[in-house]
């Protein structure tokens, strides 16, 4: 029996040099779904643009990066903001990358959160219901990529829109199923680490926690951050070593 297919998102448009571009533009040799800042914690119409226009030129899916408007913290900051108005900050990105991704012929296919905001859609409900509820009033099509079993995914789900489940490479997972915290030591993988997660979770549908327990962990698309050192050599290599494992990448359905 052949191993399931398996999708390699990066998250890009997140810096306005031309370092960043240059860098994005490689991983988008890479991935097969990218998820473009759009306008809160980083991006802006230009970076957007060209993030849309090079993802449709090498068969890239376009995907919405929407968080917390607060460049400061990088969207990496729990703002513990009302509802209404993390509402209001995500409409509004969602809105400028259709708008951007329209303009270079591409189109938006899933929305998945960035930072604070994706931890706090994992367990707070009422944001979960009213981040789906926007997604589907935006476009029922979009399809949330998320952490599975989070509320946002069960959210999505009961609404009928499609879901990918979301596995991470290059983060340490504690024991319950979530990210270790960026300012812990170990957060952050090293290359080989992160390139035996990606297999495990790829052809087991698990993971090892950092503390060493095993943890289900079924993933549609797996995930190398954009701003971990030296991405586009991290993401080649689990490309290369999915490939290796006779594991297709491609975009999730």
């Amino acid at each position: 029996m052949n191993p399931r297919p398996i999708d390699l998102n990066a998250d890009m448009a997140e810096r306005a040099d031309e370092a960043g571009w240059a860098a994005d533009a490689q991983l988008l040799e890479v991935v097969t779904s990218a998820n473009v800042a759009c306008g809160g914690h980083a991006g802006d119409a230009e970076t957007m643009g060209r993030a849309c226009a090079a993802a449709a030129a090498l068969g890239v899916r376009v995907g919405a990066h929407p968080g917390y408007a607060d460049r400061e913290g990088f969207g990496r900051v729990e703002l513990g903001l009302p509802v209404d108005e993390v509402l209001d900050q995500v409409a509004g990105q969602l809105e400028a990358l259709e708008e951007a991704a329209g303009g270079e012929g591409a189109a938006v296919t899933h929305v998945k959160p960035h930072g604070a905001l994706y931890h706090r859609a994992a367990t707070d409900r009422e944001l979960a219901a009213g981040l789906a509820g926007l997604i589907a009033s935006t476009d029922r099509s979009l399809a949330v990529l998320t952490q599975p079993g989070s509320a946002l995914a069960e959210e999505a789900a009961a609404l009928g829109l499609s879901t990918a489940a979301e596995g991470f490479a290059d983060r340490a997972y504690t024991s319950e199923g979530l990210l270790v915290p960026r300012g812990e030591a170990g957060s952050v993988l090293e290359p080989q680490e992160a390139v035996a997660q990606a297999l495990m979770l790829a052809r087991e549908g698990r993971l090892v926690s950092a503390d060493g327990v095993a943890i289900e962990a079924v993933a549609d698309s797996i995930c190398v951050h954009g701003d971990t050192p030296g991405a586009i050599a991290l993401a080649a290599q689990i490309r290369q070593a999915l490939a290796g494992e006779g594991i297709e990448v491609r975009a999730f359905a």
